[in-house]
């Protein structure tokens, strides 16, 4: 997938706030909700180490939109994000109507990672978006800052290094 130049710095956002979420204790997951004229609308981490682990970026987004945004303007956003949707985000992005979603790192490829470094499968099954959310356009992965994320999952896993 080629992304437009204009988009990677909401994709570089993505990744700075994964890493805001690793130094703050939590996996590397952030996200970025843009509206359909470009101007970010909001952006969040995982916050999952509270014990609460449906605090997603991707859930809370999707939440956040669905009481402040018309239906018109979420059909217009874009969620940008540092790792492909899981299962529970998707069907939240898709059940209040956002547009697309651009992903840095696969569901496919963060599975691999995680196998990789000896992490126990999620108790979830890990799916494309595609395969949940039939409707909503993704692009993804981007080349050029998947290793980043790499990184951090790798640092969060294994120790910080």
């Amino acid at each position: 997938m080629v992304v437009k130049d204009a988009e990677l710095p909401y994709l570089r956002r993505c990744v700075e706030l994964a890493a805001e979420a690793l130094e703050a204790g939590d996996e590397p997951f952030g996200s970025v909700l843009v509206g359909g004229d470009g101007t970010v609308l909001g952006e969040d981490h995982n916050r999952v180490a509270s014990g609460d682990r449906t605090r997603h970026p991707e859930f809370e987004l999707a939440r956040w939109s669905a009481a402040r945004l018309t239906p018109e303007e979420r059909a217009a956003a874009t969620v940008y994000t540092s790792g492909e949707h899981c299962p529970m985000c998707a069907a939240a992005h898709a059940w209040v109507g956002l547009g697309r979603i651009v992903y840095v790192a696969s569901s496919e490829q963060l599975a691999s990672w995680l196998s990789e470094l000896g992490v126990a499968a999620p108790p979830v099954r890990t799916l494309p978006v595609h395969e949940v959310a039939p409707g909503v356009v993704v692009d993804g992965p981007v080349p050029e800052l998947t290793e980043r994320v790499r990184q951090l999952h790798v640092r969060f896993h294994r120790g910080r290094d």
